[in-house]
């Protein structure tokens, strides 16, 4: 029997990429996860109850609890690391590509690691993002040379890669000069997910905008932008290093509800009670239209990356061009004002479904063990 293995990065938080190290587990079950860090505190609870395994780096647990400090020992305890197998597929945003294997290696790759390739971005050049932008650009300056070597030579270890889009596809051609598949991910929320439980504070209508709170998510010109718009509330889901500058810009409204993270119930009730999401960020891949897309809600999103292949212009969403406060203000009335096909809008999410995901996966770890 063929013998696979499954890894990511760190299981540390809540996003994209861990909602796709779930599917990976779903598409090949009772499989260990291999990953540097683990904090069950901190993620999806679904990893309760798969069998991760975390590398000795874990046993630090400020490290687990701010895996961006741990980000000058990674590249260490990634190339200590062997997992016997026939075929290992690692979920990668710029470590677990790196992991040695005996057998073939199968990369999905979320994107090349921003924190050396778009440092600027993924810091935030603004000096109001403060003590932490400051410090990750000083560490990247530092040690980037020598990780960016690693992670080029990491990158061509694979005997398989796989991306979640387009812009990402032509982003690894351009890194490591590697021709990707694309193969987008599936919507993690969807009609199916989880009983609806309503959030008492939260009243009609509003906007949602569902991102990890960072600066390249851009959440403050999304606050910014709604509270021009007159008798329309924003509810944001998501947490992170921006909480408390965030907060403090909405002091003075009450139209704006930091929610932080919510259960999937409540997340599945914010969809289906919205008025569509709103999404400013920079994006490899633009999962959450697809997730109101399953609730028949539309998007306004920045024309930018993976929304390009995720939302259908004036089917499932509105673009705006740039991330400002005008032009999300005005992409946000136009959505609001214009009817939209419901059903239109679910068709085109069902089109992302996780089955048509997992059988493509599947074939692909098939082709690379008949190479073994």
């Amino acid at each position: 029997m063929a013998d696979i293995a499954l890894a990511h990065d760190y299981v540390t938080q809540r996003g994209g990429a861990e909602r796709v190290a779930l599917t990976l587990t779903r598409a090949f079950p009772k499989l260990p996860l291999h990953t540097t860090l683990y904090n069950p505190s901190g993620t999806f609870p679904e990893f309760g109850a798969i069998d991760v395994k975390p590398m000795p780096i874990n046993r630090w647990k400020m490290l687990r609890a701010h895996h961006r400090l741990a980000l000058p020992f990674l590249k260490g305890a990634i190339s200590h690391c062997r997992v016997d197998a026939d075929v290992l597929v690692a979920s990668s945003s710029g470590w677990a590509h790196g992991i040695q294997t005996t057998g073939r290696k199968v990369v999905y790759c979320h994107a090349p690691a921003r924190w050396l390739y778009q440092t600027e971005r993924y810091a935030g050049s603004n000096n109001s993002h403060g003590i932490r932008s400051r410090a990750i650009e000083a560490v990247s300056g530092v040690v980037g040379p020598n990780l960016r070597a690693w992670d080029q030579q990491a990158a061509h270890t694979a005997d398989r890669y796989i991306v979640n889009s387009t812009i990402i596809k032509r982003a690894v051609a351009e890194v490591y000069g590697i021709d990707a598949e694309v193969l987008p991910p599936p919507p993690a929320m969807s009609a199916l997910t989880a009983t609806p439980q309503p959030i008492a504070r939260i009243g009609q209508p509003f906007v949602l905008c569902v991102a990890r709170l960072l600066p390249y998510k851009n959440v403050d010109t999304v606050i910014e932008a709604i509270a021009q718009i007159p008798d329309l509330d924003l509810v944001v889901v998501g947490e992170g290093p921006e909480r408390r500058r965030l907060e403090s810009l909405i002091s003075h409204t009450g139209r704006t509800h930091l929610l932080g993270r919510v259960s999937d119930g409540q997340l599945r009730w914010l969809y289906e009670n919205s008025s569509g999401l709103v999404a400013a960020s920079y994006e490899d891949f633009g999962l959450t239209p697809l997730e109101a897309a399953s609730f028949g809600r539309p998007t306004a999103a920045l024309r930018d990356g993976g929304y390009l292949d995720t939302i259908v212009e004036n089917v499932t969403g509105v673009f705006f061009e740039h991330p400002d406060v005008d032009s999300v203000a005005s992409a946000v009335e136009e959505m609001v004002r214009l009817p939209w096909s419901t059903r239109s809008i679910i068709n085109h999410s069902e089109s992302f479904s996780e089955s048509r995901f997992v059988a493509r996966l599947r074939n692909i770890v098939e082709e690379e063990l008949a190479h073994c």
